[in-house]
């Protein structure tokens, strides 16, 4: 039975494929499409493959078979569109299989392993993803340790046995530059005697586990730490780097203003502030520095609002202000007089004095159907206008209407089938402040003869590992050679759980891999996290 199901699917991929690879220019007559689907509905139920009778009945419903359509292929591409995901689910997975692992959304728990053993990354990677966690690996110290900065994830996995600088030095720079975030850190290697394992916990490890690692003890383990990690958000309300309240707090208080306006109808406005340019404190004088300007930046903005205003700490070099009983004017003009005074302060690092500027958003609650998240959003968005026309200044979306920056997606994939789903899927993501340029090439060479290659703006590619004419890995090489390569964020898909190729594209550059075959679902929900770095 088994081999006439694989024939069945494999004869609907081949005519899906060629439908799609059609120009729109060229037309598909409806009646056949009809004759198509009537056909894979009566073999479906021949086989028992009751998910596939399902989507043909429904899509046959939708049909005429008198009609003369004659079907455009992107036309038909929509129209089709579930029967192309099930199809690829078919090819690429066993149902009971798929039923029993769990699906990680873009918040789950985030991982991040530094180890230069790719085998072993692999592994541990596939373990903790199948307990519903998202995993970020990396085998390049340097690399790894600002990716480490970038995502501050949830829990740290480090070997220490590693190539140019060792776990030992990574942790030494985290806990320097970071000693006071909470991020359950668990050193694993070899070396597992006495001296080492104390070594490790005086150098702030919160865990160490000797290789090799027995999985079941690893993964009980890290169900505990990420646990402890989980207890200590909810349980915190003070940032411990800024010693201002956190996004716990503000999530929990920012509720009782909207009350109270509904109440007293008095307005108030929120405010959210960014530092302009905070990646290059980081970059040109080290995260220690970034460390002390985001701290210093927060007690600035602390001592010079009332004692009735809130500060907030939203995440990364972003804070949020409530002023009570403040008009939209009120706000704006005390937010100008803070970055004028902010811009005057003076840093000094190894003798080299630089300064900071921040820009702001503001908005102003005078309805009682405004929500507090689309009030931080509609505040959000106006503190983008003011990154997007010059920084160090502040705006209003009550005032001011704006557009979104455009941000380039590639997905190069000699697939048809993979090339439209992603498309579909691509489509669909809502991500703040850009607008998503989505674009696929069925191989390399079309992708960098072509002059989107060569812009210098944000870059998302998406790039299959193994294509005819030039390799993914043969891809990725010339990107990251490019002038614009800073540009790019690239996320690989490779078919392959080859360590040799994984560990050539974590070293060319490559931010995150996906092995084939992937959860359509899992996929997006790791597109959208890697998007957070850009914004």
């Amino acid at each position: 039975m088994e081999k006439y199901k694989n024939s069945l699917f494999g004869n609907i991929k081949n005519k899906l494929s060629e439908w799609l690879e059609l120009e729109d220019a060229q037309t598909i007559p409806g009646q056949e499409v009809f004759r198509f689907l009537h056909s894979i509905k009566g073999t479906a139920g021949t086989l028992q493959l009751c998910g596939l009778m399902s989507i043909t009945e429904q899509l046959l419903d939708e049909m005429d078979e008198e009609s003369d359509r004659l079907w455009i292929p992107s036309d038909l591409r929509n129209f089709l569109f579930d029967l192309i995901e099930h199809t690829y689910e078919y090819e690429h997975f066993d149902e009971i299989e798929i039923k029993g692992k769990p699906v990680r959304n873009s918040q789950a728990p985030l991982i991040q392993i530094i180890d230069d053993d790719i085998s072993m990354l692999i592994l541990l990677k596939d373990i903790l993803e199948e307990q519903g966690w998202m995993v970020i690996t990396n085998a390049d110290p340097v690399k790894a340790t600002n990716q480490y900065f970038e995502m501050q994830p949830d829990c740290l996995i480090l070997d220490i046995q590693l190539p140019a600088k060792d776990g030992f030095q990574i942790l030494h720079d985290i806990h320097v530059h970071n000693e006071k975030y909470f991020i359950p850190k668990i050193m694993i290697s070899i070396q597992n005697d006495k001296h080492t394992r104390i070594k490790a916990f005086k150098m702030g490890a919160d865990d160490f586990i000797g290789k090799p690692i027995d999985i079941d003890e690893f993964i009980v383990k890290m169900e505990r730490h990420i646990q402890r990690k989980r207890i200590f958000d909810q349980s915190v309300l003070i940032d411990e780097l800024t010693q201002v309240y956190n996004r716990r707090f503000l999530e929990d208080t920012l509720p009782r203003h909207f009350n109270d306006y509904k109440r007293s109808g008095q307005s108030f406005t929120i405010s959210i502030i960014d530092i302009d340019h905070f990646k290059r404190v980081n970059d040109q004088y080290g995260h220690a520095v970034g460390d002390f300007v985001l701290a210093e930046f927060a007690q600035f903005i602390k001592s010079n609002i009332r004692s009735s205003d809130l500060i907030c700490r939203y995440g990364g070099e972003e804070f949020v202000l409530i002023f009570p009983d403040t008009s939209n004017e009120q706000a704006k003009h005390k937010l100008t007089r803070l970055i004028k005074d902010f811009s005057t302060k003076e840093f000094i690092h190894e003798g080299q004095a630089f300064s900071i500027t921040f820009s702001a958003g503001v908005f102003t609650v005078e309805n009682e159907h405004v929500t507090p998240k689309e009030a931080l959003e509609e505040a959000d968005t106006s503190l983008y206008e003011a990154k997007r026309t010059g920084r160090a200044k502040v705006e209003s979306i009550q005032q001011t209407r704006f557009n979104k920056k455009s941000l380039n997606v590639s997905v190069i994939d000699d697939d048809i089938i993979i090339r439209t789903i992603l498309t579909k899927e691509l489509r669909s993501l809502q991500v703040p402040h850009f607008d998503l340029n989505i674009a696929v090439y069925e191989d390399g060479p079309s992708f960098l003869n072509s002059d989107r290659a060569k812009e210098d703006v944000g870059h998302f590619l998406i790039l299959d590992g193994v294509m005819p004419i030039m390799d993914g890995i043969e891809v990725l090489q010339e990107v990251k050679q490019g002038s614009n390569a800073n540009f790019y964020t690239v996320l690989m898909l490779t078919g392959r759980k080859s360590t040799d190729d994984i560990a050539k594209a974590l070293k060319l550059g490559a931010d995150d891999y996906v092995t084939k075959p992937f959860s359509i679902t899992e996929l997006k929900a790791r597109i959208e996290r890697l998007l957070t770095k850009l914004i």
